[in-house]
């Protein structure tokens, strides 16, 4: 690939459009409405913007993997944008376009600029593409045409490729070997495992998408776990979830069983007995948990896209491109940040909101945080708020994380994080009334060290009639927290927890529709929240969140250690 042209095609096709720039990267999932394309993402620049037959400039995406589903249900509805301009490696959104040309035969181009073409075309009213060209006020620009595959593939490959193996894993083939070559891999590598995050049901193209691949004899390779779902699997009719809803999301999660999935239904997959070990490739989509796998357990996995997780889970291959590459693991900014004394746990996802926004676009090393002696969930809140801001797949942390050591690229530069900075951050995250009738925990899935913690923090005390309390979690914790007493400890202080759905795929009426504002101590949920739900969203720490459930208000002042 000629990384020094001015101009390269990613996905072929022909556009023009008027053009909506913005310089801050934007996740399609919690931050685009498949119903109508707009930005739905409160914090975004482009927030109200109708992205819909406009030509989108934008650095590359950020935050979650379902972005690729998101892109292909607009496409396939006609309210897509008309083409993708990038100036960075984009794969998120690339995918979805990929899949939409691929098994639908709906074109949308992708295009990647240099960054001083991309920042002069920006200002243009309107951009074309041609198929040799970009044109922009008069200006044109010559377009490369997109990569071709250089992959040394290995009779697997090929057998897998020719169809020997099924139509289902032909087609997965296909998309691989097609986002290999974007990426400039030159081979493919095995995976131990792969976890899947297009069982949500962001949108119908989800399970169009799925139920095509099961139709057609698809079957996993390597063992496979699931991501959370939208619906309780067992309980969504009972629960009223309406039938138009219920039923193709029970269906998507089945489409995955059907292909040899495991129903483990959860967004941290990390806290499963299957959790893979340091230098250990996998193929894991859903971003806090490729960020978590990374950073914290040294696994090695891109952020995969949906789609793109399911075709490496039925082949057992990976592009050898990205973080699976050890100069690609290293960290390119240095991130000071002032440790607190008194913290609490709201500190961390903070923090970790604050990195993003401060390293969108590469992977940093925060130093400083090694005396907080952060707990395996303190990292958990970190990567998952890390993810809704920051594009990058991994972070370390200096004494902290396995790799931190070894981190330094000579080459990086270096910012702070202040405690002025946590506090305008903590002041953004919580805007909007002090009264609040939800209390939500548990994005990504709780722990059951979370659960306990929770637990002990109402010590005996009962919500108020009128403020829910709902913990979502996986099926593992819940049965632990069962066993325990953790569960029963919960239930009497009036504390709902549900599986399989987690947060960022809660619909009503399983969402109380009373609410009008939410109380969280999720960093991920706090950002996303807003967009998703439409209610305001309140941001603290656990005691914060207990003290919201048993007074029905959230504590006037920040905390103390802001």
């Amino acid at each position: 690939m000629n990384h020094t042209a001015s101009a390269r095609s990613i996905m072929g096709g022909t556009a023009e459009g008027r053009v909506v720039a913005t310089q801050e990267a934007l996740s399609f999932w919690g931050g685009v409405d498949p119903a109508t394309g707009k930005v739905i993402d409160i914090h975004h620049p482009l927030h109200g913007e109708c992205l819909t037959g406009a030509i989108l400039m934008m650095p590359s995406s950020r935050g979650s993997c379902t972005g690729s589903g998101v892109l292909l249900d607009l496409a396939l509805t006609g309210r897509a944008p008309a083409a993708l301009i990038f100036c960075e490696v984009e794969d998120v959104l690339t995918l979805g376009a990929l899949v939409a040309a691929e098994m639908f035969a709906r074109q949308l181009p992708v295009v990647r600029l240099q960054p001083d073409v991309f920042a002069r075309l920006s200002k243009a009213k309107t951009i074309r593409i041609e198929t040799a060209a970009v044109v922009a006020d008069g200006e044109t620009i010559a377009l490369l045409p997109p990569a071709t595959s250089a992959l040394a593939l290995t009779d697997g490959d090929r057998s897998m490729l020719d169809g020997d193996e099924g139509v289902a894993v032909a087609q997965a083939m296909r998309i691989l070997t097609a986002m290999a070559a974007q990426q400039g891999a030159t081979s493919l590598i095995d995976v131990t495992q792969a976890h899947i995050d297009g069982c949500i049901y962001a949108s119908p193209a989800n399970l169009t998408f799925a139920e095509k691949m099961a139709d057609l004899g698809g079957h996993v390779r390597v063992p496979t776990t699931m991501n959370a779902i939208s619906v309780d699997h067992a309980n969504w009719r009972s629960q009223g979830v309406p039938e138009g809803f219920g039923d193709p999301a029970a269906r998507l999660a089945d489409a995955y069983v059907r292909m040899g999935c495991r129903p483990t239904f959860t967004c941290s997959p990390y806290l499963l007995g299957s959790a893979p070990g340091a230098g250990e490739a996998i193929g894991w989509a859903e971003s806090n948990a490729v960020i978590f796998a990374n950073s914290v357990l040294g696994a090695r996995t891109a952020k995969h896209p949906d789609f793109l997780d399911l075709c490496i889970a039925l082949t057992g291959r990976v592009p050898l491109s990205g973080v699976y590459l050890d100069q690609n693991r290293k960290a390119t900014r240095i991130l000071d940040v002032e440790l607190p004394e008194g913290r609490d746990d709201a500190f961390w996802p903070l923090i970790g909101y604050l990195a993003g926004r401060a390293s969108p676009d590469r992977i940093p090393l925060l130093r400083g945080l090694a005396l907080g002696n952060p707990s395996r969930d303190d990292l958990k809140a970190l990567c998952a708020a890390f993810g809704t801001t920051s594009a990058a797949p991994m972070l370390h942390v200096e004494g902290v994380t396995p790799e931190a050591a070894d981190a330094i690229n000579p080459n990086g530069d270096r910012f702070a994080i202040t405690r002025a900075d946590m506090a305008s951050a903590w002041k953004m995250l919580n805007e909007g009334p002090d009264a609040v009738e939800l209390v939500a925990i548990g994005s990504p899935h709780a722990s059951l060290a979370e659960c306990r913690a929770l637990a002990d923090a109402f010590a005996g005390r009962r919500r108020l009639p009128d403020v829910m309390v709902i913990v979502t979690a996986g099926r593992d914790v819940i049965t632990a927290a069962e066993a325990d007493g953790t569960l029963a400890r919960l239930r009497a202080s009036g504390v709902e927890v549900l599986p399989d759905l987690c947060w960022c795929s809660i619909s009503e009426p399983v969402f109380p529709p009373g609410t009008r504002a939410v109380m969280t101590n999720s960093g991920k949920y706090a950002h996303y929240g807003p967009g998703l739900s439409g209610r305001v969203v309140r941001f603290g720490s656990v005691a914060d969140c207990v003290q919201a459930a048993i007074a029905g208000r959230v504590p006037a002042d920040p905390p103390n250690w802001l």
